[in-house]
């Protein structure tokens, strides 16, 4: 399905009016206020609090049995006994968070009604289901040429972590990692949440952590990640059979936030998530991940899987995941790179989930990156490796097991990979790391726009800022001193502005989607107080006449307009089912209330 509009101006050549474009256009998808109730017929104040599935649990349900949740408090809360007021109501605590004003526990649902009327309460949240983002079903194809490896289609095929001083470290909050060779000698920790984070033995019976982590830093070819030499801090938060639950990866974000120092960590790779339930401002998962950034970690998520019908074949909108919808993430998508070095022949998965995202309409995801049938470590002893036999790959000269998986949980990876090396070379150049909003614009500034099969322009809610150019980013990441002062520029050095991948001159987009505006230009070539870890990605900056170059900022206008079928139906015709006015008709599938019904298929958020 491709929705679009044209927006050409002359002056601006070719590039300039495809950029034009997507800055303008006005995209045909779910209006985003359906989602919550109309002020006619809204909630109660207090049921305001409890995030969709709450609420509707607990107005069409008599069940008694307690709920999982997570409470978001006001600062000072807990200390003026709202824990002890909580037990009174027969709570069972079982985690108090310090990386957000919250703690997690279990709930009558008479208790959490009582909750959400008490003054220091800001919201009641679901322990939602985590899954993973990785596609774990037959692909087929194989390498398209000699050369192919994940670190050289993106043009890092020497990339290797410096030894000049401490080794960064990457944090894999997953379903684990498994001790095999590729990795062995370099899991500087390993925490397990699924058991209340444990200190122990690297372990991965599900397998989609070491996968993801083989992609990111694994050693050797075949299967060479694209921070090769890196190390890992493995952190488990799913089980046996890859599911776990929210509070957990919090608790891993606590952990990682709490030990960046001792453990090197620098970047942090969440491959998974769960439907978005609720607003970011309120959505425990995000907000963690936001005290993560502001902590000065680069944290990378995948999108999600939800970008089509499976059974009508169907590509929609507004599929971003929890917590692919926390703004200042690198929220990354998947790109099919056909097995080949080249980058022309890319396309995006359809699978990959667009935006914008439920209720806050922001822009994502942020880039895309290769994460279609993707080779890397396993173990042999994993759910995934002993029940798809139709995903084994070769075994590599030391007899280590492989897999082929596919997903935005692989194309994460892989930009976590780059991530590291990008901040691994600014250390090795000017002995300072630039700050994460900073990395995060050099990766979209250098991103390449990408066209579908049929030669039509990505949108900016499908690609980003576009496809992931390693080459680029690590040109950019040599050049630009974060010692500089505020408000200078702090290029030292000049980039062509292009890259040469498998023989092919590719340019950079040059564009960074902040928020709802689109800034083109060099604004990523002078220091500016937007790049500070303390600002929340897409917060509102004045972008001057301090730039090398005057950048301007353009508005992106969703509009009101409903995704249907291979339709647009503009303004007001949409179609609403049901009695409480929360659910969309989109082409066969509807959007109602906390599940995704896809003919058949249900992506449902259970207790």
């Amino acid at each position: 399905m491709r929705l679009f509009s044209r927006d050409s101006q002359a002056s601006r050549g070719a590039d300039g009016a495809r950029r034009s474009w997507l800055a303008q256009a006005t995209l045909a998808v779910v209006t985003l206020g359906l989602l919550t109730t109309a002020a006619a017929a809204g909630p109660a104040d207090d049921d305001r609090k409890l995030d969709q599935h709450l609420r509707q649990r607990l107005s069409h349900s008599v069940d008694a049995a307690p709920l999982r949740v997570i409470v978001t408090v006001r600062p000072g809360a807990k200390q003026r006994g709202l824990l002890e007021a909580l037990r009174a109501q027969g709570a069972s605590i079982t985690a108090d968070f310090t990386i957000i004003d919250g703690l997690a526990g279990e709930l009558s649902p008479a208790g959490v009604r009582w909750l959400a009327k008490h003054a220091d309460v800001v919201s009641i949240g679901t322990d939602a289901p985590i899954t993973v983002a990785g596609i774990a079903a037959p692909v087929s194809g194989t390498a398209a040429n000699a050369d192919y490896s994940v670190p050289s289609t993106i043009g890092l095929p020497e990339f290797d972590c410096q030894r000049t001083g401490p080794t960064l470290g990457i944090a894999v909050i997953d379903s684990g990692l498994a001790n095999v060779p590729d990795l062995r000698g370099r899991i500087r920790a390993f925490r397990d949440f699924t058991q209340g984070g444990l200190p122990g033995l690297p372990q991965d019976p599900y397998g989609h952590g070491t996968h993801v982590a083989g992609l990111i830093a694994g050693n050797s070819s075949p299967t060479r990640g694209v921070a090769h030499g890196c190390n890992l801090i493995g952190l488990r938060v799913l089980d046996d059979q890859g599911a776990g639950k929210t509070s957990d990866v919090i608790s891993a974000l606590e952990w990682v936030v709490a030990n960046r120092t001792p453990y090197g960590i620098s970047v942090v790779n969440l491959s998974l998530g769960h439907p978005v339930l609720e607003p970011a401002a309120t959505d425990p998962l995000v907000q963690a991940v936001e005290a993560a950034v502001r902590a000065g970690l680069v944290v990378v998520v995948a999108a999600g899987n939800y970008g089509v019908n499976p059974v009508t074949g169907l590509v929609g909108y507004g599929g971003t995941s929890s917590p692919g919808n926390a703004p200042s993430a690198i929220t990354v998508g998947s790109v099919r790179d056909q097995g080949t070095t080249r980058r022309t022949d890319d396309v995006i998965a359809d699978y990959s989930s667009r935006g914008p995202t439920w209720f806050d309409g922001y822009a994502k995801p942020d880039l895309v990156a290769p994460g279609h049938h993707l080779l890397s470590l396993a173990s042999a002893s994993s759910y995934l490796y002993r029940t798809y036999p139709s995903l084994r790959g070769p075994s590599t000269a030391s007899g280590q097991a492989t897999l082929y998986l596919s997903g935005t949980s692989m194309a994460a990876a892989v930009v976590s990979g780059t991530a590291a090396a990008m901040i691994d070379t600014t250390r090795s150049t000017f002995g300072a790391t630039p700050p994460p909003n900073a990395l995060k614009a050099m990766l979209m500034h250098t991103a390449f726009p990408m066209t579908a099969a049929d030669g039509s322009p990505y949108d900016v809610l499908t690609e980003g800022a576009g496809g992931l150019n390693g080459a680029g980013a690590l040109e950019l990441a040599q050049a630009i001193d974060p010692r500089a002062p505020l408000g200078s520029s702090w290029l030292i050095a000049g980039v062509t502005e292009s890259s040469t991948i498998d023989g092919q001159t590719i340019s950079w987009g040059q564009n960074i989607v902040w928020g709802d505006n689109i800034v083109w230009g060099d604004a990523v070539y002078s220091k500016q107080a937007a790049w500070a870890a303390n600002i929340v990605w897409g917060d509102n900056i004045v972008w001057g006449d301090s730039l090398r170059t005057l950048t301007t900022a353009t508005n992106i206008v969703w509009g009101d307009n409903i995704v249907w079928g291979d339709n647009i139906v503009w303004g007001d015709s949409y179609a609403i089912h049901g009695t409480n006015g929360q659910n969309i008709v989109w082409g066969d599938n509807i959007v109602w209330g906390d599940n995704i019904v896809w003919g058949d298929v249900f992506i449902r958020v259970q207790q």
